[in-house]
């Protein structure tokens, strides 16, 4: 059994940063594809990136140039780091491992924006 664990949310003000970081428990295994995925009331989730174990990363265009996702295997570690936080990248900010067999989630950590 796998556990994801965010941390990291909370209310920062408009243009400010966060650093969220998500660790994997519960089984010995080699991160292959993480990534973090956002979602708000009545909205389908949506990736905010993605990473894959050789270190390539993909973002949204709405975050693009302003976050960072980075991995620690040594760790079982997902990371993103977000500036030039904006009111509309307020959501619940979920963390997904995807491995061969099953795609597993976090339990979500909120993210308040203020104007």
């Amino acid at each position: 059994q796998v556990q994801l664990v965010e941390s990291g949310g909370g209310l920062v003000q408009a243009g400010g940063s966060l650093r969220l970081s998500c660790a994997a428990s519960g089984s010995t295994f080699r991160l292959t594809v993480m990534g973090w995925f956002r979602q708000t009331p009545g909205k389908q989730r949506e990736l905010v990136a993605v990473i894959v174990s050789g270190g390539l990363a993909t973002y949204a265009d709405s975050v693009k140039g302003r976050s960072t996702i980075s991995l620690d295997n040594a760790k079982k570690s997902v990371y993103l780091e977000m500036n030039s936080l904006k009111p509309e990248d307020t959501a619940v900010y979920y963390c997904q491992l995807v491995t061969p067999l099953y795609t597993y989630w976090g339990q979500g950590t909120q993210v308040t924006v203020s104007s």
